[in-house]
Formats: C-alpha cells, sequence, structure tokens
C-alpha cells in the first residue's frame, strides 16, 4: 500500500507505530540503554558544552541514532546506531570506519569493543563509566548481567522514536520562542522537545543517580517539556508533557485526550498503554493550537496550548497536560 498521511502500514509493509509492550523487551530495553550511555558518554566528553547539556544528547535518523560530528582536536568522527542494520558504526572525516554488530552480548563485552574500535582509528577516548539516571550502577567494563537482544522489539522502538520525532519536529516549529532541539536523551531513554518561557526557574532540587549541578543547568530556567519514554520504571510506554516549576493547579486540570492522565510521582501527563489500544485513524483537525490566556495562570507568559476537536468546536487545555498524546498528529493514534 502507498504510504499517506493516513496509512498505519507504510510501503514496506512495517508499521508505522508498531506496538512496544514493555514486558516483552525489557531485557533489550535495559541492555540497549546502557549501549547508548556508553556512546553518549562519548559524545559528552568531547563535544563543546552547550546550555542544558544538549551538546550531550542523540539524534534520531532515518536507520537509527546518530551522535552527529564530535570533535577530536582537528579530527571529527561520528558514531551511528543503526537498527535496520543492527550495527553501530563509527566513521572519521578521513573515510575510515569501524563496524560493532548489535547482537546479544554483554554491555561490557559492547563497551570494549567500542574503545577498542575507536584506538584503532587513532581516538584516544576515555569515560566515567558508571551509568547515570539508573538504580544499577554496575560500571560497563563489568556489566555482564544485561546482554539481551531482540533486534526486531529494538527497531520498533526506533520506529516509534522516529514518527514521534516527525510529531515534533512540526510541534515545535509552531513555537518563536528559545525551544531545544527535538533530542534523544541516553540517561533517561526518552525522546524531549522543551520550550522555554525566557524567564529563570527555582533551583532544581536533583533528581536520583544524576549529579545535582546536572539537573540545575537543564532546569535553569522555566520549561515546558514533551516526548516518548519507553516506560522503565512507569510499567508501561507512554507520551508524556510536564513543565518545571510545576504550575499551580497543573495536577488538577483536565486533561485530554481520553486515556491520558497525570502521573503523581512522576509529575506529569501522560499518554499510555500503548500497546493495549488499538491503532486507529484519527481526524486530522485534532491539533495543538496556540490561544491567548489570562495573565498568571499556569505560564505566566501568556500562552497556553489548546486541544481542538475540530475548528468549530475547541476545548481548552492550560499549561502542557493538553498535548499528552502528540500520536494524533501523527494521524494514528496508539
Amino acid at each position: 500500500m502507498a504510504e499517506n498521511e493516513h496509512a498505519m502500514i507504510s510501503s514496506s509493509g512495517t508499521e508505522v507505530w508498531p506496538s512496544l509492550p514493555l514486558e516483552a523487551w525489557q531485557d533489550t530495553y535495559a541492555t540497549v540503554h546502557m549501549w547508548m550511555q556508553v556512546i553518549g558518554k562519548i559524545r559528552l566528553g568531547l563535544t563543546p558544552y552547550t546550555n542544558h547539556w544538549w551538546h550531550s544528547t542523540l539524534y534520531v535518523t532515518s536507520r537509527g541514532l546518530t551522535t552527529s560530528p564530535i570533535p577530536m582536536g582537528t579530527r571529527l568522527f561520528q558514531m551511528d546506531v543503526d537498527w535496520l542494520d543492527h550495527h553501530m558504526r563509527i566513521t572519521t572525516a578521513d573515510g575510515e570506519s569501524r563496524s560493532i554488530a548489535l547482537t546479544a552480548r554483554s554491555v561490557a563485552d559492547f563497551y570494549h569493543e567500542t574503545m577498542e574500535s575507536l584506538r584503532s582509528l587513532g581516538l584516544a577516548v576515555s569515560i566515567w563509566t558508571t551509568p547515570v539516571e539508573v538504580a544499577d550502577r554496575t560500571p560497563f567494563e563489568q556489566d555482564e548481567k544485561h546482554a539481551a537482544y531482540d533486534p526486531e522489539y529494538a527497531q520498533r522502538c526506533w520506529r516509534i522514536l522516529l514518527q514521534a520525532h516527525r510529531v515534533l519536529t512540526e510541534f515545535r516549529g509552531r513555537f518563536t520562542g528559545k525551544a531545544s532541539p527535538v533530542h534523544f536523551f541516553w540517561g533517561s531513554f526518552d525522546l524531549a522537545a522543551t520550550r522555554f518561557s525566557g524567564r529563570p526557574a527555582p533551583e532544581h532540587p536533583g533528581a536520583p543517580n544524576l549529579a545535582r549541578f546536572v539537573a540545575r543547568d537543564a532546569y535553569s530556567h522555566e520549561v515546558s517539556s514533551c516526548g516518548f519514554w519507553p516506560g522503565a520504571g512507569l510499567g508501561m510506554p507512554a507520551f508524556y508533557a510536564y513543565a518545571y516549576p510545576e504550575p499551580q493547579g497543573f495536577k488538577n486540570y483536565p486533561v485530554q485526550p481520553e486515556g491520558a492522565f497525570y502521573h503523581p510521582q512522576e509529575n506529569f501527563s501522560c499518554r499510555t498503554r500503548w500497546s493495549e489500544r488499538p491503532h486507529r485513524r484519527m481526524p486530522r483537525s485534532w491539533r495543538l493550537r496556540k490561544v491567548p490566556m489570562k495573565p498568571r495562570r499556569l505560564w505566566e507568559s501568556g500562552t497556553a496550548w489548546r486541544w481542538s476537536a475540530n475548528k468549530e468546536r475547541r476545548g481548552s487545555q492550560g499549561g502542557i497536560a493538553g498535548i499528552a498524546d502528540h500520536s494524533v498528529d501523527a494521524r494514528n493514534q496508539p
């Protein structure tokens, strides 16, 4: 079937929004998470600092994830995760390359081969090998526990990231103020897009297994953020939306669409049950619309987001609670 704006199956026969039940791939998820931390820490250690730690993130590509070019002196190299061929490739601007298979292998094995491949290219890299933002702090070189890899589910996750990236990119483009790239955070393993009001935020109290100074810089200014997360710790994959600092009344504000809810432990609104809801087409007129709002209500910057079921009848959603399910803009809601 030819791909069009309503298609749920691509021209290659793959699902545009495949199901991703956490229980079906959580061991693979945990392993791939650590692999991405190895790659992300390499980028973090060599890329010049950018506000809010944007220099450390990865980016979605038409085949997987990439670091984008990383400088090392006058040399440049790039690391690309390919979830079509299931390889991680390191390529240099000098024309050299190395390829590492993504298969059932331990984090320690992946780490050692990655570092050896870099050394063979004349790129002597050293990183802090303790994982972040996870409870298990086993250093990469010692981690033999995480060694699962299901290529089908790894690819499903990437396909969802790919479509989420498309939707978030469109959403980001509607905002004229300061906004982050649509980028992948390897610490928490989520894809996010963030908007800024321009005002400083209260000092962030920190997060588990993350250096406090990292959280302070990431949330130095007021934000509204949204994205997709496969759901480790939540129990299911979800699209999420949150604000820092959380606006007064945010947790009690009505959330749309049906099935979205405020999560009291995580302090965000989310749309979950990814694998349990049947695919169905959604009308293109379901949009996120920017509308004026009363001064000092939720966002003092004077804007909120309104969920529109059609052009004539609109239901107002304050703050970012109304953007919990971005898949409606993809015309194919899970």
